[in-house]
């Protein structure tokens, strides 16, 4: 935890259909996620709402 009480979050895996909206639901509640995926089977469609966000960082 950092010291404003949020949380730095790794999700594998984040642009897949299950890993996107668990970074959707990380990000809304006010962690700080870095989302890594290969796009072998995720999309980036599925993470577009999250890009610009301050909160979410993909690798």
């Amino acid at each position: 935890m950092t010291d404003n009480g949020t949380r730095k979050v790794l999700v594998t895996g984040g642009a897949g259909f299950l890993g996107s909206h668990l970074c959707d639901r990380l990000v809304e509640r006010g962690d700080e996620v870095l989302c890594v995926d290969n796009f072998l089977t995720g999309s980036n469609d599925n993470i577009a709402q999250l890009d610009g966000n301050a909160r979410f960082r993909l690798l």
